[in-house]
């Protein structure tokens, strides 16, 4: 006996499930549109339309990104709700490790022209490190006369290129825009030091534009030799051990915090020409792009200090970050 493909096809025949299944195969297998599914199946528009939307909702239908990028924007969701986010940009992590902060960059120089086109942005502060020198290299040229961008700590007493003056010079360089330096070196000699130097009318000034700041973009460091500032920044009377020893597990504008991202007590951060961290809580955007496993303690203490409220990271680093920080809080919890 033979059979009418189009008469096996009659809805009056056929239970709302059976129906139900021929329009989402027609959908989404056959790639038929709806105007053809409905003439198939004898039916209207609109109750194809209704069907593959309960569908959806139902269950019946379910959807499968076959990308790389799927994880990572299903990591962005964990970690905007976990530590309470506005924004986390999560990149797949390259084989090549050497490649992190050109990724990381790339993707904080699109975050910041989305924040530049999208509000009314008057004030940029930049801090350093190779992910904020790679973000300046992918920026395009804007023309924002109307911007102030500066750097919030002090800088390095020799040149290089990613040297927080640097930074912050190319940056408005880039974007036609203003720029202002915090002239002065990463740490004082003392912490008296530092507050004779705060205290001048120069400094006073440079930490009003910081405090006044819409967005700062910051890296996070790491306590092994790969950190620039161990590397080129900490006064030699201080070591790594010494630190490590007293808690700390990476720094945030030159100040050390331990692994719940509270600040150590040492006297190496009441050194810190840089606004105390406490101070970032009052800007709108606090964005921190850091990657690279070396500093995924780092970034874990950054996630619960609730410093920040933007993170840019790699996936491998932001997975292990992620799991890091929720141990130390059921930890903190029990």
């Amino acid at each position: 006996m033979s059979q009418n493909r189009g008469a096996s096809f009659q809805p009056t025949a056929l239970p709302d499930e059976q129906l139900q299944v021929r329009v989402v195969w027609l959908y989404y297998m056959e790639g038929r549109t709806q105007g053809e599914i409905a003439e198939a199946l004898s039916t209207n528009r609109l109750r194809v339309n209704k069907i593959i939307a309960e569908a959806r909702r139902s269950g019946l239908v379910t959807i499968t990104l076959n990308s790389r990028l799927t994880s990572c924007v299903a990591l962005e969701q964990q970690l905007a709700a976990e530590f309470n986010l506005n924004r986390a940009i999560i990149v797949p992590t390259p084989e090549d490790a050497e490649l992190i902060p050109v990724l990381l960059g790339q993707a904080a120089a699109d975050y910041l022209v989305q924040l530049l086109n999208g509000g009314n942005i008057r004030g940029v502060g930049v801090g350093w490190g190779a992910t904020l020198r790679e973000m300046v290299r992918h920026m395009p040229s804007l023309r924002r006369p109307d911007l102030c961008v500066n750097s919030v700590m002090g800088g390095l007493t020799h040149g290089i290129e990613i040297n927080t003056f640097d930074i912050a010079s190319d940056l408005a360089r880039q974007l036609n825009a203003e720029c202002a330096y915090l002239a002065a070196p990463i740490y004082a000699g003392s912490p008296e030091s530092r507050t004779a130097i705060i205290k001048q009318d120069v400094f006073e000034t440079a930490f009003r534009q910081i405090e006044a700041n819409d967005v700062i973009v910051l890296s996070i460091g790491d306590m092994t030799e790969r950190s620039l500032l161990m590397r080129y920044g900490l006064p030699s009377s201080i070591d790594i051990e010494e630190l490590v020893t007293a808690g700390a597990c990476g720094d945030v504008l030159g100040q050390f915090v331990d692994t719940t991202g509270r600040p150590i007590e040492h006297a190496i951060n009441r050194c810190a020409i840089a606004p105390e961290l406490e101070a970032l809580r009052a800007i709108p955007n606090v964005v921190f792009a850091s990657g690279g496993l070396n500093k995924a303690q780092a970034i874990a203490a950054v996630l619960l200090s609730g410093l920040g409220n933007v993170l840019i990271c790699d996936e491998e680093t932001a997975r292990q970050a992620r799991q890091l920080a929720l141990n130390l809080q059921a930890a903190g919890d029990s």
